[in-house]
Parts: structure tokens; C-alpha cells; sequence
């Protein structure tokens, strides 16, 4: 009996220090994911888009939030990336003279 309790409490342990170091693991990534999305999403809101070009924007930043969800954070990321420089060919097409990022 005592050798099944010891069993089951080292199980226990086990199980719960994987939890742990996945939460960890979790909570940095989905901080980068949430930093690059209010780095684009400050972009779109001075970038010269066309509404049509916005709403496929805003449509593409909810598919990448989804994915860091998943936690599929490097996907995302890449994801993110692809919309800045959406943003920053519209910015430089558009010819405003503004900066996106600024």
C-alpha cells in the first residue's frame, strides 16, 4: 500500500511540474503574440488603407490571434508580419508622407 500511495504521489508531482512549465513556456509566447499585435495593430490605424484593404487586414489579425490561441505562436508571428508589410506596401504606394510606425 505504501509503495502504491508513493507511486501515485510521484506521478502526481510529475504531472504537475509539466503543467507548470507549460504555463510558463505558454505565458511568454503569448506575450509576444500580444506585443506584435498592438504593434500592427497601431500601424493600421495610421496606414492609408482602403477599407476593403483594412477589413482584409482585420480579418488576417483575427485568424493570427486564433492561432497564438492554438498555440501556434511562430505561425502567428509570421502571420503578423505578413500584415505589416501589408500595411507598409499600402503606406508606401499611397505616397501620404506618413510614417506607419510613427
Amino acid at each position: 500500500m505504501r509503495k502504491l500511495i508513493g507511486y501515485c504521489l510521484c506521478v502526481a508531482t510529475v504531472c504537475l511540474g509539466t503543467v507548470s512549465v507549460g504555463l510558463a513556456g505558454g505565458g511568454t509566447f503569448a506575450r509576444g503574440c500580444a506585443g506584435r499585435d498592438i504593434q500592427v495593430m497601431l500601424m493600421l490605424e495610421t496606414s492609408g488603407m482602403s477599407p476593403q484593404q483594412l477589413d482584409e487586414a482585420l480579418r488576417a489579425m483575427v485568424h493570427a490571434r486564433m492561432m497564438c490561441f492554438d498555440g501556434q505562436i511562430m505561425d502567428a508571428l509570421a502571420l503578423y508580419d505578413q500584415i505589416a508589410q501589408s500595411v507598409t506596401s499600402a503606406w508606401v504606394l499611397s505616397g501620404s508622407g506618413r510614417d506607419p510606425l510613427h
